[in-house]
């Protein structure tokens, strides 16, 4: 059975060998293969991919240190959750690309705004799933262990995290995506390195077939990554 993947490839290649796709709206496979490998060659693909990997990880990395233990003190606790959900819920509907021009204003053009997209596109996320998984921890497993005089922390290790562990990692499923799709658009505008910069001179130089290069690109990584966190998912929350 041919997969969506091989019928697409099929259908382009088809229309464009027949003359019904204008090549520079839309470059036949092959271009598009001579351009992958042309940047590959200069070593500027790799270089944009390595850049925007950079970027992504450090502004993700933000976000799960400080979104994950702030979403289980906010789950945990009726008081603090009364007290942060208005703010929350104000600063959660703002789109990661609104943030762009203060991005720009306070931390110039470089990594800085890059590093802050990607934390404001996945730090609600992976806040919003823990609170929602601390929340949904069972009243009676709790009840049994205040019962055995269990620790804070015995609490929290063996009955909190485990228990939320299954609404966490699809947060961080989520948030990564968005913090990977945010990072190339900020590469478009305030840095001169990653992906989204090379798609945007691409765009630029009127060359649509490093145009998709890019693209193709920016989804295998991403498609890469969610099967990875899927399969990481199905490794730590295997009773799910």
């Amino acid at each position: 059975m041919f997969s969506p993947f091989v019928i697409a490839l099929l259908l382009w290649g088809g229309l464009s060998a027949a003359g019904k796709i204008n090549p520079f709206i839309l470059p036949p496979p092959i271009s598009v293969l001579r351009a992958l490998v042309e940047a590959l060659a200069s070593g500027e693909l790799l270089q944009g991919t390595i850049s925007s990997l950079g970027r992504v990880g450090t502004g993700f990395g933000i976000s799960l240190i400080t979104a994950i233990p702030l979403g289980v003190l906010v789950g945990s606790s009726p008081g603090v959750r009364n007290f942060v959900a208005p703010l929350l819920n104000f600063l959660r509907p703002i789109p990661p690309l609104a943030w762009i021009p203060l991005a720009i204003l306070w931390f110039g053009i470089g990594n800085g705004p890059s590093y802050f997209l990607t934390m404001i596109a996945s730090f609600f996320p992976i806040l919003t799933n823990t609170i929602t998984g601390v929340e949904n921890v069972s009243k009676q497993h709790l009840a049994v262990a205040h019962c055995f005089q269990a620790s804070r922390t015995s609490i929290l290790w063996d009955i909190i995290i485990p228990s939320s562990l299954p609404m966490l990692i699809s947060g961080v499923r989520t948030g990564f995506g968005f913090a990977w799709m945010a990072v190339v658009a900020a590469e478009m505008i305030a840095t001169r390195s990653g992906l989204g910069y090379l798609i945007y001179t691409s765009q630029d130089l009127l060359k649509t077939d490093r145009v998709l290069v890019g693209m193709l690109v920016i989804g295998l990584i991403g498609m890469l990554a969610d099967t990875l966190l899927v399969w990481l998912h199905k490794r730590l929350v295997h009773w799910v």
